[in-house]
């Protein structure tokens, strides 16, 4: 069974520069090593940016990444993930291979609840357990790592701020370059996040007030949908409601054998979402 720990990491942008240079050998990136590559630049992280202290949030952040890397297929239920919560406004979070998730602790104000923390932690794990991971290693995908590594420093995840922030370090490269996945594995990562979520006991129908909300946070300054690998917020959610009829019975049959997540309430959320300011 899948375990997870709290670990205290934290992001530098040095963990950028340090992904993009495993680009040099794109030949070696095999699960192991990418793996391995992933373990040194977590342990990076881990040195730099201030890590949530507060108990409660460090609880309800892990009880639901619990409940989700529980009903993991093999082997991703047999390792021992870890987790780290950042002290940072931006509204991310990431999974990495080998089991590392990060949250940033501004994602916690747009997720009103357990639920919808659940989609985004089902999402993030989504894109290792699917091998979105695996399939970046090539010279222009881990260059692509390292660019947004250096952007989620510098902007801000969903809200669309990071778009602006890649724009800056690489203005005039290609999307495929520029942008961290793919729109069509962005969208395979909500199905799957999706059937973890609901597999773990979670409601998926809090997936559509979530990508409600991340849109009412973005206040218009997300890319257009053709220009972000990121399906739009209306598309996401289109997509999602379509899956509930695989997704829900799954979350019933959960409820019905007693698997019923209990983090309590988010001791981090808003009520109202205050639109982000549009920029010049």
């Amino acid at each position: 069974m899948s375990t997870l720990r709290f670990t205290p990491v934290a992001l530098l942008a040095t963990a950028a520069v340090f992904l993009s240079s495993c680009a040099s050998q794109p030949s070696a990136a095999t699960r192991v090593q990418m793996e391995a590559e992933a373990a040194r630049a977590f342990n990076q992280m881990r040195a730099s940016m201030p890590l949530t202290t507060d108990r409660p949030t460090i609880d309800f952040v892990a009880c639901v990444s619990q409940a989700v890397v529980e009903v993991l297929e093999p082997p991703y239920n047999d390792i021992d993930w870890e987790l780290a919560i950042f002290e940072q406004e931006s509204v991310n979070a990431f999974a990495m291979p080998g089991g590392k998730i990060g949250v940033f602790s501004g994602i916690l104000k747009v997720t009103e609840n357990q639920h919808q923390l659940a989609a985004v932690i089902g999402h993030e794990i989504a894109h290792v357990t699917a091998g979105h991971s695996n399939s970046r290693a090539s010279r222009d995908d881990l260059t692509r790592i390292g660019i947004n590594a250096a952007a989620v420093i510098l902007g801000g995840g969903y809200t669309g701020a990071t778009y602006t922030a890649q724009q800056a370090l690489a203005y005039g490269a290609t999307f495929g370059i520029t942008l961290p996945y793919k729109r069509g594995q962005e969208t395979e990562a909500d199905v799957i996040g999706l059937e973890y979520m609901a597999r773990a006991g979670f409601d998926p129908r809090q997936s559509v007030p979530l990508w409600q909300r991340m849109g009412m946070a973005s206040g218009g300054n997300a890319p257009a949908e053709f220009m972000s690998t990121h399906p739009a917020s209306s598309t996401r959610i289109e997509n999602l409601v379509n899956q509930w009829q695989k997704t829900l019975p799954l979350y019933n049959q959960a409820v019905a054998e007693g698997i019923e997540p209990d983090c309590g309430p988010n001791p981090r959320a808003v009520v109202n979402i205050e639109p982000a300011e549009e920029k010049d």
